[in-house]
């Protein structure tokens, strides 16, 4: 192959400024995947690589080089991975308690960015009565709702038959709690996915069902699996994900009613006259979601914008 030879491919992942890139042609690289670095002159850009890029890859003698990184859909920062379709927040039933916040503020993000969030309510073999109730609350936010059994494979299959009705070229990313079972439910739904994990676990001397960094897996001709790092809090109030006015807006049940309110200025927290929670009083909006946009809203107010985009 001739040196300045192009291409253009997707990141499956990123780990210490090496990227692993599907190229779109056949025949490039072992097994299909190309192992290359970023050229300098991103970094001068300030421009990082995202699991999920598409990228322009150029060859230089025998290496590869990302030379640059083409327009993003959307990138979510944590998890880091951009061009995302739809985002499934994995919650457990039981086993870790289900914080309900932690998924509330993963929709926020993916509303903010124009992903479409999607519900997996794991564990419901171990307390059913709690699966029920978590998976009302959003399917009454108007969200599509999973409840199942990663372990035993109940209730995966009707997740797996959403996943393939998707159009080619989407990407879903799959995060939430460490512990929610995220990486148990994707090999469920793809099996071949143990194998790949598993020999990536393999190689870097760590647990095989502990995820490190974000990785993208094509489980289908056309359709990407993210596997992300599980978390046990997204700090809203040291990182700006989006402005504290915008956050009412990403919870998409509070729509018909914004504009509604006595006042102008509402913050939809408990002024009289507020059409948000005269809804929530009428269990149209659910009492848990307020809950979570009321203790959001509060913790962003804890350090303001303009000192969050300094962190």
């Amino acid at each position: 192959m001739k040196n300045g030879k192009t291409t253009e491919g997707v990141i499956m992942k990123g780990v210490g400024g090496l990227y692993t890139v599907r190229p779109d042609v056949a025949g490039y690289g072992e097994e299909g995947y190309i192992s290359c670095s970023a050229r300098g002159k991103l970094r001068l850009e300030d421009v990082t690589p995202y699991p999920g890029d598409r990228v322009e890859l150029e060859r230089e003698g025998e290496a590869w080089a990302i030379v640059s990184v083409l327009e993003r859909k959307n990138s979510l920062r944590r998890p880091t991975v951009a061009n995302v379709s739809h985002l499934a927040a994995v919650i457990p039933a039981a086993h870790p308690k289900p914080d309900l916040e932690t998924v509330d503020k993963l929709i926020c993000c993916a509303e903010n960015a124009g992903i479409e969030p999607i519900i997996a309510v794991n564990k419901a073999d171990i307390a059913p009565d709690e699966a029920k109730r978590i998976a009302g609350i959003y399917r009454s936010a108007g969200f599509e709702v999973f409840p199942m059994s990663a372990q035993t494979g109940d209730g995966t299959k009707e997740l797996g038959d959403y996943l393939g009705r998707l159009e080619k070229g989407s990407a879903v990313v799959f995060s939430g709690a460490s512990g929610a079972g995220k990486s148990t439910l994707m090999t469920r739904l793809f099996p071949a996915l143990e194998l790949k994990t598993g020999d990536v676990s393999r190689k870097s001397e760590r647990g095989r069902h502990t995820t490190r960094t974000a990785q993208l897996f094509e489980v289908l001709p056309g359709l990407f699996l993210a596997d992300t790092p599980g978390f046990t809090m997204l700090d809203f109030a040291k990182y700006n994900f989006f402005p504290t006015e915008n956050l009412a807006y990403l919870f998409r049940e509070f729509l018909p009613y914004i504009g509604k309110c006595r006042y102008t200025k509402c913050t939809h927290l408990c002024e009289e006259g507020c059409a948000v929670c005269a809804a929530r009083d009428e269990g149209i909006i659910p009492g848990e979601r307020h809950r979570s946009y009321v203790d959001i809203y509060n913790e962003m107010k804890k350090t303001p914008e303009w000192a969050r985009k300094k962190l």
